[in-house]
């Protein structure tokens, strides 16, 4: 029997999860967005089966409902959802970057025997909107599932056995242990992030060479500073609780390195940088929380046409970069020329290619 799957919001996530899970098989995927513009293009790119322009009568006849909105919108959404005439099996998932505040709404529905299951896929890109959905766009990411403590395994299993076909790694935690461990490896780095790039602003102001200088490890450390204002204004706001906690502790580390520093001891020093070395080296390289640039940095001559011929190899290969650029300031950095790719795959072939027929040297920064 055909499983009918309602995606509401159709942008980069809701589009991506619409467009993989239509190799699931007998999955019938209705997509609704409340831009028109968005359920036009969702029609032209095919991103789903059927567009609908009523969320409420698509709702009727689906079997699993996954909201691919914003987080304050997917709260509005939910409150809709309790005037809804729904199936009693429905399965009803979230794709929300915080989770606390979407499983406490949850609550409600589940009063009205309506099974909510919140989930973060966590995987981005660089672009937003429709037209940037990928099928592939989770693939080797984490999918986080937060059911809650009594939810029953049955059903946990069901949205499970859909989502296999993100191809993400499926894990489960609770809601509040999500939001405290995005909280350290994503949402708090932004902050720190943009904070360096505020002191980089004021600091320019007296010496306006700066910003030419900053790439190496300032252009890598703050890459995420670039990301959508909006969204980092509600993530914020949304784990506000957990992201005061992580500051406390930011401001704790940072006065114990100005004791480091005052006291001078030049082994104590080593050994602080030696540990996050350490430490940082020892982390898994996988798909984070939101996008990452897989990054190869490229030692090639300065003369003309030097990246149309590597850009060609490239090409004749069928390998796509997503970036490439020049820099000037190459403090720490290891060739002239840096071209990103969307997948650690990409930039693994790219490397043989360029080896193999231009030999120039490469790195992986």
């Amino acid at each position: 029997m055909t499983k009918n799957v309602l995606v509401i919001g159709l942008g980069l996530i809701g589009g991506s999860v619409a467009l993989a899970l239509q190799k699931a098989p007998q999955v019938k995927v209705i997509g609704y967005d409340a831009f028109i513009q968005t359920r036009a293009m969702a029609k032209t790119l095919q991103v789903v089966h059927e567009v609908v322009d009523d969320p409420k009568l698509a709702a009727e006849k689906a079997d699993f409902i996954i909201f691919g909105t914003p987080v304050n919108a997917t709260l509005d959404w939910m409150d809709k959802m309790q005037t809804w005439t729904l199936k009693s099996t429905v399965i009803v998932t979230d794709t929300g970057s915080t989770k606390s505040l979407i499983m406490e709404k949850a609550k409600e529905l589940q009063a009205k025997g309506i099974t909510f299951i919140g989930g973060h896929p966590m995987a981005g890109s660089h672009k937003s909107g429709i037209t940037a959905a990928k099928p592939h766009l989770f693939e080797n990411a984490y999918y986080m599932l937060t059911p809650h403590a009594e939810e029953l395994e049955e059903n946990i299993e069901k949205l499970e056995t859909l989502l296999k076909y993100t191809h993400g790694k499926l894990v489960r935690v609770n809601a509040q242990e999500h939001d405290h461990m995005t909280a350290v490896v994503s949402h708090f780095p932004h902050i720190v992030a943009a904070s360096l790039v505020h002191q980089l602003y004021q600091e320019n102001a007296q010496f306006p060479m700066t910003s030419s200088i900053a790439a190496g490890g300032f252009r890598d450390i703050t890459r995420i500073a670039s990301s959508n204002p909006l969204l980092w204004r509600d993530i914020t706001v949304q784990n506000r609780e957990e992201l005061i906690g992580q500051l406390e502790q930011w401001l704790k580390e940072m006065d114990a390195v100005k004791d480091l520093l005052q006291e001078g001891d030049v082994a104590l020093i080593e050994q602080y940088f030696a540990m996050a070395k350490e430490v940082r080296d020892e982390l898994p390289i996988s798909a984070g929380a939101f996008y990452t640039s897989f990054d190869l940095y490229v030692d090639v001559p300065d003369y003309p046409g030097v990246i149309s011929e590597i850009t060609g190899y490239l090409a004749e290969d069928n390998i796509s970069i997503t970036n490439i650029r020049i820099v000037e300031a190459r403090e720490d950095l290891f060739g002239i020329l840096v071209i990103s790719f969307q997948n650690e795959d990409d930039r693994e072939r790219a490397v043989k290619c360029i080896a193999r027929k231009a030999n120039f040297e490469t790195y992986i920064s």
